[in-house]
């Protein structure tokens, strides 16, 4: 049990440098990614665009525990393979799209437009077979105000960079009272994560988030507009989690002494 908590202890201490870094750009110059708003309501004065080019209240869509994707359409990089990982996820789950929850995808680039949208969605229908994506998975637009409240209520921070945006790639599950009660961050989803999350978002609890270190882990290429492997920031944690755990192994272990 103590090499356990040694464990522990150490894990913790390759992880704590990865929240404190994150809290620094909270405070400063935080300008990309997710500033977690757990337990925060939705407002009702947030308005997007339907297919059929019709505004409709955001609130109003949300009936059932719903799972918010903010992406924009023409991007490059992690974009699509959010999507992918999403669909791969619908397909995958028991949970029944359109009765135990429903998915919004929402695009927040202002200058695209309503037919774009349907179009990506019906690309992504194409992935998923048995499952009521016409009902259960939505996609919209809206204007540049609208988008301002949707990202400040969610806490998603993007920026321009050129023609393009610089985002992060994150699942937002709200309850259907329009709670924001989970985060669920990166392009690859665990089915049984997903799931506990939208049964919980069914009775407003909130969950804490497990993979907060993918925004470590990853960074930005603005040249190849893309998401890359920061492979200089994890390689310095792995080396500082092993040479600790090979220090306190040598204190804490005590080999029994064989006499003969």
């Amino acid at each position: 049990m103590k090499l356990k908590s040694v464990l522990y202890f150490l894990l913790s201490l390759t992880i704590l440098p990865v929240y404190s870094r994150d809290s620094r750009k909270i405070n400063t110059d935080f300008k990309v990614g997710v500033i977690e708003q757990l337990g925060k309501q939705i407002p009702d004065d947030i308005y997007l665009t339907d297919r059929n080019g019709d505004w409709l209240s955001l609130t109003s869509q949300i009936d059932k525990p719903t799972a918010i994707v903010l992406v924009y359409f023409k991007c490059p990089g992690i974009c699509s393979p959010l999507l992918n990982g999403l669909a791969g996820l619908i397909e995958s789950s028991d949970l029944e799209l359109s009765k135990d929850y429903q998915v919004l995808t929402i695009g927040f680039d202002p200058r695209e437009t309503r037919e774009l949208a349907q179009n990506k969605k019906v690309n992504y229908q194409k992935l998923i077979h048995n499952k009521n994506t016409e009902e259960g998975w939505r996609f919209y637009t809206s204007d540049s105000l609208n988008i301002d409240k949707l990202t400040q209520a969610l806490g998603f921070l993007y920026r321009k960079t050129g023609k393009e945006f610089t985002h992060a790639a994150t699942v937002i599950i709200v309850s259907p009272e329009a709670k924001i009660t989970r985060y669920l961050n990166g392009t690859y989803f665990l089915p049984y994560e997903f799931e506990l999350a939208i049964k919980e978002s069914s009775n407003g609890q909130t969950g804490p988030t497990i993979k907060k270190v993918l925004d470590y882990c990853y960074s930005y290429d603005p040249i190849g507009r893309t998401y890359v492997f920061n492979i200089t920031v994890v390689t310095a944690s792995v080396t500082l989690f092993m040479a600790l755990l090979i220090f306190l192994l040598l204190v804490f272990y005590k080999p029994t002494k064989k006499f003969l």
